[in-house]
């Protein structure tokens, strides 16, 4: 990817007062090895989280994945695609990153069995471990502490999936919680981009410190639809505002960068997968053939017996 020019006058003021998270960070793919503060929410952020996290269940029909495409006002052209009928989701374990850490889980650095007769897409996951940048559980096992305040994809154990605020409606009243992959606060809150989302050198480190970069977010509708959001340019508002424009109830931040941003998809469960974002680097097989990094598997709920 051609490093993009930074847009904003600001950003440049950024780079010269040394604000920016250090370039050696950036180098490791995703946000910097330091620990985030959780913003405190305000009444009426938390209501609107609380609002949107009351689970919906997603209306009937068959299983299937649907594209569009958002361009930003500042010229950021964004893929969103959105999960539709009774799909469910399964966090996999990376190779390295959790690895060990994730404990004894079943799920994998690589969709193998059952698993891949009934895969519909494949997305990845949030930053490593040692950003801090949020708690991560799988299977029950916790490989960093869950941390309230923080934007969170939350899976149940029936594969059904919530993003939101953990401790401000997340987890839903008497879900029983199977797996957590939280990543930095909330870039949608209540249908709206949040104040944070524009504060761009908040959301980890990148290459050469530019504002514009591989990005991608992962958020949810009314409909209780999750859609994934990414670009191989752009910033944490154009996410923001892209999901937001395509009726995002709540949205975080996903991983960050151009060697770790990837959508693979098949046109049915159990399907060829193709690239879903244009200019992602991995090849389509990735997750099949396994991966170092956490990631998120779409799958078609398992026959009836």
């Amino acid at each position: 990817m051609t490093p993009a020019t930074p847009r904003r006058s600001r950003a440049r003021a950024l780079l010269l007062s040394g604000l920016l998270l250090p370039l050696a960070a950036a180098a490791t793919g995703c946000a910097a090895t330091h620990s985030v503060a959780s913003p405190v929410p305000t009444t009426g952020q938390a209501a609107g989280w609380a609002a949107a996290a009351r689970r919906a269940v997603p209306p009937p029909g068959p299983v299937r994945v649907t594209f569009s495409q958002v361009q930003t006002a500042d010229g950021s052209v964004i893929t969103i695609a959105t999960f539709h009928g009774p799909v469910q989701y399964v966090l996999h374990n990376g190779s390295e990153d959790p690895g060990p850490l994730a404990g004894p889980v079943t799920a994998g650095p690589a969709i193998t069995g059952p698993g891949r007769a009934r895969l519909l897409a494949a997305f990845n996951g949030g930053f490593k471990m040692d950003a801090l940048a949020g708690g991560y559980e799988q299977e029950g096992h916790v490989a960093r502490a869950i941390r309230a305040g923080l934007a969170s994809l939350v899976i149940d154990t029936s594969g059904q999936a919530t993003v939101g605020v953990w401790g401000h409606g997340v987890p839903v009243a008497g879900e029983a919680v199977y797996s957590v992959r939280q990543n930095l606060w909330a870039l949608v809150a209540g249908g709206k981009p949040t104040a944070e989302s524009a504060r761009w050198w908040r959301w980890g480190g990148t290459l050469g410190n530019a504002e514009d970069t591989a990005r991608s977010a992962l958020g949810e509708n009314a409909a209780g639809e999750l859609m994934y959001a990414a670009s191989m340019s752009t910033t944490p508002a154009d996410l923001a505002a892209a999901l937001a424009r395509s009726g995002a109830r709540t949205a975080m931040e996903l991983d960050i960068n151009p060697e770790w941003v990837q959508l693979d998809t098949a046109s049915s469960p159990g399907g060829p997968l193709s690239a879903g974002v244009p200019g992602q680097h991995r090849p389509a097989t990735q997750y099949l053939t396994g991966w170092t990094r956490d990631f998120i598997a779409v799958q078609a709920p398992p026959p009836a017996p």
